[in-house]
Order: C-alpha cells, then structure tokens, then sequence
C-alpha cells in the first residue's frame, strides 16, 4: 500500500511539474520573436510614417525585431482584415487611423469585420490635422481668397482626395456644406497620387495630412491655404486654421492607434499600451511627432475604445449628411 502511494504520489508530482513547465512557456515574457505591424494603407502616408518610427523606437526597447508590413487596399479594408483574422498572440497588430476603422463602417455595409468588436484597442499614438493645400497657380492666397473663387465659379475648381468617403474627401464636403461652395471632388488611388497631380496642377486642390505633405509645402511646391484643426500646428504657425479663417468650430483632428485581433491577452495589450506610453513621452519620438505636425496621444484601452466608438458614430453622421456613397 505504501509502495503503491509513493507510486501515485510521483505520478501526481510529474503531472504537477509538466503543468507548471506549460504555465511558465505560456508566461514567456512577451515578446519573444518578430512582431509585425500591418499598415492598411500604402507607404509614404502618415499611417505608414508613424508606424515605422514607432517600430523603430519598439525594436530598440524591446531587443526584438518590429516590422512593418503594407497590406494595402479597398480603402485599408484589406489590412484591417488580416489582422482581424490573425491569431489574438500580439504579434501581429494593426496600425491604423479614424480615416478607415471608424469611417469603412458607414461605407461598406458587409464587411468582413466589424471595426470595434473584432479588435482589442491598444494604444492611441497621435493625432494630427488636415491641410488644405492648393497648386501654386491657383489665384487663392488662403482660404478666404479660396472660397470667393469658388462662389465666383461653382463647378469649375477641383479638390483630391485619397478615395470616395476618406477623410480628406469628408473633410471637403464639410468644408463645401459650411463655406456653401460647389467644388468637384475627384478621387485618387492613395494620397500621394492626389498630391502629385496638385502640385502639377491637373486638380486645384485637396485636404492632406500634416506629415504626408509638409516636405511639399516647404518647398514651395504647394501652398498650405489652412490647417484643419482648431489651433495651429507648430510646424507651420504661419498656416491659419479653417475655424479662424471664417468657419467657427471646424476642428478635425483624427487620431491613428494601434489594435490588436480581439482575445488577446489583457496583459500584452497593457504592455504594448504601456511601452507605447514610454516612448511617447521620450524626447525622440516628441521631437518626431513636432517635426510631423502631430501631436502625441496617450490614452488607456479603455479610453481608446470610447474614442474609437464615439468616432465611429461622428463619421457616420457626416457620411449620411454629405450623402457619400461608393460608386
């Protein structure tokens, strides 16, 4: 008998060990390997530009490779998938913005997704306004000079965007709807096609983030006629807001975040939140941010899901008003 319980005891006593050598493989410090960013959009665009920095800054905290991958398309609906799909381990995560994942869900009403429950939001990294730039030839110093044209000529000006119902195609119909003005929206495959064909003058305009055309406005190849935000940006202080500019309480500032497929561990996605927190406070990647025409954001999940929502229920509204559809 005695023999026999020894037995079961050394049975018991493996058994223990074999759970507790599982526990301790699943509890492996994260990370422990590649982790990968998906950037829905195509390179060159501030989603890209702020998620390479950060994989950067990661990398170099974490002593593990972060890479970026593009998986652009359909409105950064492609991207937004995979991740959605992706195993909830944390090693593969989404670098987005407002422009898709709180706007795609007004546009495209079967998605194979749903932009708040299939992802566990991580962490919010910055927010940063729209310009509003113009081809140099263009007669229009600013915006006030910008709109008199357009009242002078309804239907003849042009504005680019990035595609039907981004947010620089939004913000233009808002612009129209306040400044009561007829401009002709003319969508593009991606932003840098849209600016490239201001600067050449085949459209008179187009609403573009800070980062994606700041180099163009300091060249002089574009002219910046306002800013979208409510304060202007430390990177152009010379650039008046829309709000100043005639157009009381305009303000768009969208933000860009990271999300994970949803399951995954609230202990990672409090250490990326908390990491991601770190190196946006640190001096390089302030420095970075200002040299943008950014600003860091800084918020909890919890917190950065009420944004998500809330934007989710904005754009909607703005959709429905502007009477945006896809063609």
């Amino acid at each position: 008998m005695e023999r026999s319980g020894n037995w079961r005891a050394r049975i018991v006593a493996a058994a223990m060990g074999c759970v507790a050598l599982a526990a301790a493989a699943h509890a492996e410090p994260f990370p422990a390997r590649v982790v990968k960013l998906v950037v829905p959009q195509a390179p060159g665009g501030a989603t890209d530009v702020f998620a390479r920095k950060l994989g950067q800054l990661l990398s170099e905290k974490w002593g593990e490779p972060v890479v970026v991958e593009n998986r652009a398309g359909v409105a950064g609906v492609l991207g937004t998938e995979f991740v959605a799909k992706a195993a909830p381990d944390g090693y593969t995560l989404l670098v987005t913005y407002a422009g898709s994942q709180a706007v795609n869900p007004s546009l495209y009403p079967k998605l194979p997704f749903d932009s708040v429950n299939d992802f566990a939001p991580v962490a919010t990294i910055a927010s940063t306004p729209f310009f509003l730039i113009a081809n140099t030839k263009l007669p229009a110093k600013n915006l006030q000079d910008f709109v008199a044209l357009a009242r002078e000529k309804p239907g003849a000006l042009t504005f680019a965007s990035s595609g039907i119902g981004s947010v620089n195609h939004l913000i233009g119909e808002m612009l129209k709807a306040d400044a009561k003005i007829d401009i002709v929206h003319v969508p593009y495959r991606g932003v840098a096609a849209a600016i490239t064909d201001v600067i050449a003058g085949h459209v008179d305009t187009a609403f573009s983030t800070v980062p994606s055309v700041l180099p163009f406005i300091r060249s002089g190849q574009v002219r910046a006629l306002a800013v979208s935000s409510a304060r202007r940006v430390d990177a152009a202080p010379d650039v008046p807001t829309i709000a100043e500019s005639g157009f009381p309480g305009f303000a768009v500032d969208p933000w860009w975040g990271i999300l994970a497929p949803a399951k995954t561990d609230t202990a990672i996605v409090r250490k990326i939140n908390a990491d991601v927190g770190d190196i946006l406070r640190s001096r390089p990647m302030t420095d970075f941010l200002a040299s943008q025409g950014a600003a860091p954001l800084i918020e909890s999940p919890e917190e950065f899901l009420a944004t998500l929502k809330r934007d989710v229920d904005t754009w909607a509204k703005v959709i429905k008003a502007a009477t945006v559809k896809l063609e």
